[in-house]
């Protein structure tokens, strides 16, 4: 009964019990390759077409609601599903779970970086995975697409969403106001224009007006955990010490994270590598390969420049004490702030799913990040398969421009590969991902 009553009044009747949700919850952050779109995917498949604990209203309504938020919008959904099933217990095991695995491996490979760059048994398996990924990405896209791409306006609106990032780099909030007002508006005309349906309007009661002390009570307790560390290590090292200055500088990210890490990638070389020199640039582009290969997040990245920036001036502590503990501020200062957003937030995003207007707006804010995915593939795809690429600016336009001369016959080979394995044998991700890696260890070797 104490479960029951710790649950949302609006958690599924289809809730599994507590001990498997964490074991769900732990396989999905194990299996979570090919950063935010491949891990949604993975959580729909595995939530709602295995295991059927959410419908697809709720899910794509608790889609929309993180991709409004700063932070990685993959952790921040397994953390309302987790909250939904179990209430803050729950939204901490999947949040926590979403993610600890990844963080283990980046700190792994980010150690192993700055103690033997070069290994090419390393270099090998990134190599394959790359392609792994690629691919991944492309059939998640797919995936994504078809079920939130559900009428002509919100097909329209993850063009232009397209078309406005790739072509004029729009910057990403201003491309989530704008689908957000056309979903409001259509939904204002005509419900079924961004898919909305009488049924769904009327799915969800209200929590009550007792939702703002459950609410306040989370905001006070998610910011106290998320500065603890920051004020510690001010304390006990001083102002000027480079975990203080990862703890400011990473919570301040965590604040203006909207899109995911490929829309603050810019802001996040630039500040690391221009005005903290913490990386070289190139670093910084291992960096987010490294990224790439890991379960979680991809913004597991910014773990992979906080463990530099302490590892390299890390006195008094040593560089390996140093660059652990530069990573495990980044982590928490990152993820504490992104889970915290859902515990207060929640309770109050739930009324809205009985609110045509507002749920079309969210629902056209998720046609639009089809779009902006799109363009963060296409991106990916051309560092993926080509030796150099360009960014070309004319006007407000902006393209890449790529040597097709310069393409990599491997990379194309391994990806083809890994696109026989996904689409046609149907292999998962875990296989995919280890027959890629293993390839492309053999290919280095073979070509010394």
């Amino acid at each position: 009964m104490r479960n029951r009553e710790m649950r949302p009044q609006h958690a599924t009747t289809a809730a599994p019990s507590f001990n498997e949700a964490v074991r769900v919850w732990f396989k999905i952050g194990c299996l979570g390759f090919g950063g935010p779109a491949g891990q949604i995917a993975l959580m729909h498949r595995i939530v709602i077409d295995e295991k059927n604990w959410v419908d697809e209203a709720r899910f794509l309504h608790a889609l929309n609601y993180c991709m409004l938020l700063p932070g990685p919008e993959a952790q921040q959904l397994a953390t309302y599903i987790g909250w939904l099933l179990h209430g803050v217990r729950g939204g901490l095991a999947a949040g926590i779970l979403f993610v600890l695995p990844g963080a283990l491996v980046m700190l792994g490979l980010s150690a192993l970086y700055a103690f033997a760059r070069g290994v090419p048994l390393v270099d090998g398996a990134l190599f394959g995975i790359k392609a792994a990924v690629l691919v991944i990405v492309v059939e998640a896209l797919v995936r994504i697409g078809r079920r939130a791409l559900k009428t002509r306006i919100l097909v329209a609106v993850a063009t232009a969403a397209f078309v406005c990032i790739f072509l004029f780099d729009l910057p990403f909030p201003l491309i989530v106001a704008f689908a957000a007002l056309t979903g409001f508006l259509a939904a204002h005309i005509a419900p079924h224009l961004v898919g909305i349906s009488a049924v769904a309007k009327q799915q969800s009661p209200a929590v009550g007006d007792r939702r703002w002390r459950p609410a306040l009570r989370a905001a006070a307790i998610g910011l106290s955990a998320w500065w603890t560390p920051v004020v510690i290590a001010f304390l006990l090292l001083g102002a000027d010490h480079v975990l203080v200055t990862v703890g400011l500088f990473f919570s301040r990210l965590a604040v203006v994270t909207f899109g995911g890490a490929y829309a603050v990638l810019a802001y996040l070389a630039q500040e690391t590598v221009a005005t903290y020199h913490w990386l070289a640039p190139g670093e910084m582009i291992d960096g987010l390969g490294l990224a790439e290969t890991t379960p979680g997040p991809l913004i597991l990245v910014t773990q992979f420049v906080g463990f530099l920036a302490a590892f390299r001036d890390s006195a008094p502590l040593g560089p390996l004490t140093g660059g652990v503990l530069g990573a495990s501020m980044t982590a928490w200062v990152t993820f504490v702030p992104s889970m915290m957003w859902i515990f207060v937030g929640a309770r109050f995003v739930e009324d809205l799913r009985s609110n045509p207007r507002l749920a079309g707006a969210l629902a056209a804010i998720t046609a639009a990040v089809v779009g902006v995915i799109l363009n963060l593939s296409l991106w990916f795809a051309f560092h993926v398969l080509f030796g150099s690429v360009q960014e070309i600016r004319t006007g407000p336009l902006r393209w890449f421009a790529v040597d097709v001369a310069n393409i990599n016959l491997l990379s194309v080979s391994l990806t083809a590969i890994a696109a026989f394995l996904t689409f046609a044998l149907h292999i998962g991700l875990v296989w995919t991902v280890a027959i890629m890696a293993a390839l492309g260890i053999l290919v280095t070797f073979a070509l010394g």
